[in-house]
């Protein structure tokens, strides 16, 4: 019995580690608090008997979440100056790993956001966001989708107001994308447009109220995926239904029920104005390499 509670708390733990600074969700208050509780009162219990039957990513993320909690218990004897001094030794770290991420030096930029993370406040919660997004989009352009997902997620539980973090939540749809993990990657996708419509941020903000292309690309990728809504397309001759096989499948080149309302009711030529990146794409291979390329947000 004993082995079978900590074979399901090895598999709950890859998940919710990354929600243990949660502050509330909902009516939830300091939900991180209880989930960090739950994961460590038990797992983290020097006992050999017990860490022998975790994995060893499972312990590495549970020192890990050890560490956290004891360096906020540190920091708050701390002086204010030496917080400030450790602030700053982040940022400057951080600003390394943004210029080894512009040269193209994709893993040492990750190596150096790992180092500012460790670095920075516990409390400076901010920074710690924008850290773990920076380090996500470093593990998207690795292929490191899983380790995208839980920095995006925790960037996302940091942020006040809780996963509301734009770019954390476009990066975690990209990720879930690679999963193969259609609704998942939808759901955040239709989230990342909401925050962009809100936003004053210029890389974020929507221009003349239209959806980013390749958000609403993602959006119609994922819908087909899903097969959201496919009972409407089969009632309305959408999707066609082959009796032999047993199969319901879209048309080649039939996107008409997919349309978005930006698609349905602009001309090419105002399409041709409003879409800058459409321009670029000259065929099909072009398609590909812009969409396996999403846009980079600044740090």
């Amino acid at each position: 019995m004993q082995s079978c509670y900590f074979y399901v708390m090895d598999k709950a733990a890859l998940a919710l580690v990354d929600l243990a600074e949660l502050s509330s969700l909902g009516d939830h208050k300091k939900l991180g608090d209880s989930i960090a509780n739950v994961l460590l009162q038990d797992c983290a219990l020097p006992q050999v008997s017990i860490r022998t039957m975790l994995t060893s990513h499972t312990k590495e993320l549970l020192d890990e979440l050890t560490s956290i909690r004891q360096r906020l218990k540190w920091e708050k004897n701390m002086p204010k100056e030496d917080l400030h001094i450790k602030q700053a030794a982040s940022l400057v770290v951080k600003l390394e790993g943004n210029s080894l991420f512009s040269s193209g030096d994709i893993a040492g930029a990750a190596s150096k956001y790992s180092e500012a993370l460790a670095l920075c406040p516990v409390k400076s919660k901010k920074e710690r966001v924008v850290l773990y997004s920076n380090r996500a989009q470093c593990y998207l352009l690795l292929q490191d989708p899983l380790a995208a997902i839980s920095d995006t997620t925790r960037a996302l539980s940091l942020h006040n107001p809780v996963n509301r973090h734009a770019k954390s939540l476009w990066r975690r749809a990209q990720a879930y994308d690679m999963l193969g993990l259609a609704k998942e990657s939808l759901l955040d996708a239709i989230l990342f447009i909401n925050e962009c419509s809100q936003s004053t941020d210029p890389d974020l903000c929507l221009k003349q109220n239209k959806v980013p292309d390749y958000a609403e690309r993602l959006v119609k990728k994922q819908m087909h995926a899903a097969w959201l809504f496919k009972e409407a397309a089969l009632k309305h001759g959408g999707v066609h239904y082959d009796g032999k096989r047993g199969e319901a499948y879209v048309r080649e080149g039939d996107d008409s029920e997919w349309e978005t309302a930006s698609e349905s009711e602009m001309g090419n030529e105002e399409k041709e104005e409003t879409n800058d990146d459409d321009s670029e794409w000259q065929n099909e291979d072009d398609r590909k390499i812009k969409y396996e390329k999403p846009p980079v947000f600044k740090a």
